[in-house]
This record gives C-alpha cells, sequence and structure tokens, in this order.
C-alpha cells in the first residue's frame, strides 16, 4: 500500500520480526509498493528481509493464508527455482499473527522488476512461460488449497441493495456508489457468466495444478540468477489460464489456452476487484493516496475492456 498503516507502528513490526525471524535489527523502513498488502525492508547485521503483513478478510482465513505459504516454501525445496518463498518462523510456521494481520518475511532480493515494455519482449515472455510451466508441472503440495469462485450467485443483488443509497462513509464514497449502481445489469451479466464458466472450470477438477495467481510483472523480479516470482499469498490450484491473464499477448503462440478458462479468470479477476472496492468505500475512508488509487481501480474494472459476457 502507499500509505503506511494507521493501525500498527514500525515499531511493533520490528518486535515480532525480531521475536519470530531476525533477533538483531539494526534498521526497519516502511515501503510504499503494491496495492493490498504492507511492506517493509527490515535490516540486520548481514541479513536484509522483505518483510508483508497482509490483513485476512475476505480473501483468506489464517489457515488458507499459512497453507498458501507454506506450500510456496515446499515448492521452493523441492527444486523450484523461481519461487522466492516465505522463511519459516521459529515455530516453524510461515506466518505470525500480530492482531491486525499476518505477517511473514522473504529473503530481500537483489534486482528489479520488469517495466511494462519488457513484459511484451518475447524474450522476457519466454522466460515467463517457461517458469509458469514449470510451476503448473510440479506436485500439488500438501494442504494446498483450491481455487472456489470469489464472488455467488447473490452478488449483483447485494451490490444493488448496497447502493440503493447514498453513502456517507467518506469523501469518494457517493462517486463509488454511483458508478456502481450504473453498472448494476453489467455486473449481473458478468457473474452470471462467471459462475456458468467455474461450473465448466469444476467438472475438470482433475486436470487442476499449482498456480501463482498474479503473476503479473509487480510479482516479477528480475535478478542475477534469472526471474523469481514473489507474493505466494494466492497460490491455489486451478486450471493453468489462472496464471495466463498478462501473458498472452506477449507469449504468442507459446501458449494454447482454453479461451473459457481465460475468460473465467478475467471475470474472476474483474469481479473480485469490484467486491473489493465496494467494500472498501462502503466503509469509512479519509481520501488518501491510497483510496484515490482504488477509486480509479474500480472504474477501470467497470468500464474498461470489459470481457465477453456472450
Amino acid at each position: 500500500m502507499f500509505s503506511r498503516p494507521s493501525f500498527i507502528s514500525d515499531e511493533a513490526i520490528a518486535h515480532a520480526v525480531a521475536a519470530h525471524w531476525l533477533p538483531e535489527i539494526a534498521e526497519i523502513g516502511y515501503l510504499p509498493w503494491g496495492f493490498g498488502a504492507y511492506h517493509w525492508r527490515v535490516t540486520g547485521p548481514s541479513t536484509t528481509l522483505f518483510v508483508t503483513l497482509d490483513r485476512l478478510e475476505p480473501r483468506h482465513t489464517a489457515t488458507t493464508l499459512e497453507a498458501a505459504y507454506a506450500g510456496a516454501a515446499a515448492l521452493a525445496t523441492s527444486g523450484l527455482d523461481v519461487v522466492c518463498a516465505p522463511l519459516p518462523a521459529r515455530s516453524g510456521r510461515f506466518t505470525v499473527d500480530v492482531g491486525a494481520g499476518a505477517l511473514s518475511v522473504t529473503p530481500w532480493l537483489e534486482g528489479r522488476s520488469p517495466t511494462e515494455a519488457e513484459t511484451r519482449e518475447p524474450r522476457h515472455a519466454l522466460e515467463v512461460v517457461r517458469a509458469l510451466a514449470a510451476l503448473h508441472r510440479a506436485a500439488p503440495p500438501d494442504g494446498l488449497r483450491a481455487w472456489t469462485p470469489r464472488v455467488g450467485p447473490e452478488f449483483a443483488d447485494e451490490v444493488r441493495a448496497r447502493t440503493a443509497r447514498p453513502w456517507t462513509s467518506g469523501p469518494l464514497a457517493e462517486q463509488a456508489r454511483l458508478a456502481l449502481a450504473a453498472h448494476d445489469d453489467a455486473i449481473n451479466r458478468w457473474t452470471g457468466r462467471y459462475l456458468d464458466l467455474a461450473e465448466t472450470a469444476f467438472s475438470r477438477r482433475d486436470s487442476w495444478v499449482p498456480t501463482h495467481g498474479e503473476p503479473h510483472s509487480d510479482n516479477q523480479v528480475v535478478t542475477a540468477h534469472g526471474l523469481r516470482l514473489v507474493d505466494w499469498e494466492s497460490l491455489a490450484l486451478a486450471p493453468p489460464e489462472r496464471d495466463y491473464a498478462d501473458l498472452l499477448a506477449a507469449a504468442g503462440d507459446r501458449l494454447a489456452p482454453d479461451p473459457a478458462m481465460v475468460e473465467l479468470f478475467a471475470l474472476d479477476w474483474r469481479l473480485s476487484e469490484i467486491a473489493e472496492y465496494a467494500r472498501w468505500f462502503a466503509a469509512p475512508h479519509t481520501g488518501t493516496d491510497d483510496d484515490h488509487t482504488a477509486l480509479a481501480g474500480l472504474y477501470e474494472e467497470l468500464t474498461d475492456g470489459a470481457p465477453s459476457t456472450t
């Protein structure tokens, strides 16, 4: 997140990291990176860690988040070099409850995320294709959760009911409510198509594979030793097309995806984002940079390049 959390201090994060991973801490700094979780760089005498605070609901429970990170660690242990896996705490678990969420750490990677232009280059696309192919061939780790639809058949009706009256929860609430209300028919169509496609996916459950879930450029790090994928909280068994959203245009004929499954996961992203932004703006907010980014994200999911509903 761009704005540091108001509900937990750097000192509390440093104390938790010291208690569970790195006893001697020389420096901690908040990183305004990404969108959804909070991050810090924590440095010790000879080690630097990348620290993540995940808020659990609605994407996870404590159990499913622990399973995702433990699964990533198991994949790395099995020899899957593309995985930048979390490090176990002294307890052996990969997440630590700090009240405000679940804390995890990974090694600090020396490298950088590719630019949008670089992700469109055939050489980089081929490297990502190979990395995902290796992931999809891997044996599923024990306890790995299976993908399930992010919204149910009642979603459109819930949005319609929630947006029927003005929102007074913050400075951007009414803009968000009006945008949602103006697209209630589209949300209803998208939801129906999404659930139909999900049924098709479930009928092929025996062909599901381990998937990262969000292997876009922000979760790629180019290092001196090759590509690494980070942020494994979305790890789940699913059709392989779950990982193809940002890859299809650049990969050319290196992929042969099922168009129905590509559409499913385009809708999966769109509807889950709409649901998250609806919760965001119905709740108290103050108009931070994160709030404005979220509003722009809502507009994009509602209006830009809507997936097929035929």
